[in-house]
């Protein structure tokens, strides 16, 4: 029923997005000067087809291998495409004809606007990657944007980003989550399903479904509540609380399961282009320009072992292991009391 319903919902139903009836598939954040140069750069029958959940655009892209899952009508895909430049390439993949039509439509408009040409996009189910003709590690990044949570098989597409990322590549996606699991009932309802809020993810499985696929450290980049305006469809989820989220995923080895601290620190040169202040790697970590920065190992791996290593200075090593990275990882769980140097009294 899900690709089914998607193929309808987003290839017939709605012809724009005015027709949707929930804010879960729309873009609220303000993009940065760059991205909105971009966006003005796109054709204005792509712009008006988007249904996606938040702002995809990575940083230090140039010259990237991108890959889109879920790439609509295309105007991430041409946003991406004028970030990599010329020396990159974006790789777009849609099950709805309709929209795919729109994107190949205006490949060679764009390509004249750009000046060069880096696009491409396939008829493809986001469940069945190794269906179509994608190498087994030739991305640098993974994209998708609101579309995730219309799939059945989630496991499957964590699976198949995890296995076409290149070491040290990048799985960075919007998508909708839930504060709690949604009624397998509720996915029989097309518009609910199509507003992209019955296959929501509650957010805890997403986290277990993400380590499983070998993404051990998931970083939650940016969130935001949303908005249900429609009495009917709010009325079938009351009880939910839903979200917008754009999450992180590496691929990398040796990347613990709790935030240690190993003495670590980084100075951002605040090279990246649109960055030049500050970087944020996720909510938790926004590094500013020329400043030591301390960090866990998990952290340190994120940007020594990815395309971001050229922007920092880094400090320390693994050699000595100090605990749990405060306010990072877990607690220590076992109670303090009676540890001044005076033994604590025991009945046993």
């Amino acid at each position: 029923m899900n690709l089914e319903n998607s193929r309808n919902y987003y290839g017939q139903v709605l012809t724009g997005s005015a027709d949707l009836r929930t804010d879960a598939c729309c873009t609220t954040d303000a993009p940065p000067p760059a991205v909105r140069t971009a966006l003005a750069n796109v054709h204005e029958e792509v712009r008006a087809r988007y249904y996606g959940c938040g702002l995809v655009v990575p940083d230090a892209i140039e010259g990237c291998a991108v890959l889109d899952l879920g790439s609509g009508s295309g105007q991430d895909a041409y946003l991406l495409s004028q970030m990599v430049g010329p020396r990159g390439c974006v790789t777009g993949v849609d099950a709805t004809p309709e929209q795919l039509e729109v994107a190949e439509r205006h490949q060679a408009w764009h390509a004249d606007r750009f000046g060069f040409a880096n696009t491409r996009f396939l008829h493809g189910d986001i469940e069945r990657l190794d269906e179509l003709d994608l190498a087994e590690a030739s991305f640098d990044v993974i994209v998708s944007n609101c579309v995730i949570n219309l799939v059945a098989d989630k496991a499957s597409v964590f699976r198949a980003a995890h296995r076409l990322l290149k070491p040290g590549g990048e799985l960075y996606f919007s998508d909708v989550y839930a504060d709690r699991r949604v009624a397998p009932a509720l996915l029989a309802d097309p518009v609910l399903h199509g507003e992209c809020l019955a296959g929501a993810l509650y957010w805890g499985d997403f986290d277990a479904l993400a380590k499983a696929a070998g993404f051990a450290d998931p970083r939650l980049v940016t969130d935001r509540p949303l908005g249900i305006g429609d009495r009917s469809v709010a009325e079938k989820v009351a009880g939910h609380r839903f979200f917008s989220a754009t999450y992180r995923l590496f691929k990398l080895d040796g990347l613990e399961p709790q935030c240690e601290d190993y003495g670590q620190a980084v100075r951002y040169r605040g090279t990246i282009p649109g960055a030049e202040r500050g970087f944020t790697l996720d909510k938790h970590h926004h590094i500013e320009a020329g400043r030591a920065f301390p960090v866990c190992g998990n952290s340190w791996k994120m940007l020594a072992d990815t395309r971001f290593a050229p922007h920092f200075d880094f400090f320390g090593d693994f050699a000595t292991h100090y605990g749990v990275f405060a306010g990072c990882g877990t607690s220590l769980p076992f109670d303090d009391e009676g540890v001044s140097g005076v033994a604590a009294t025991s009945c046993c």
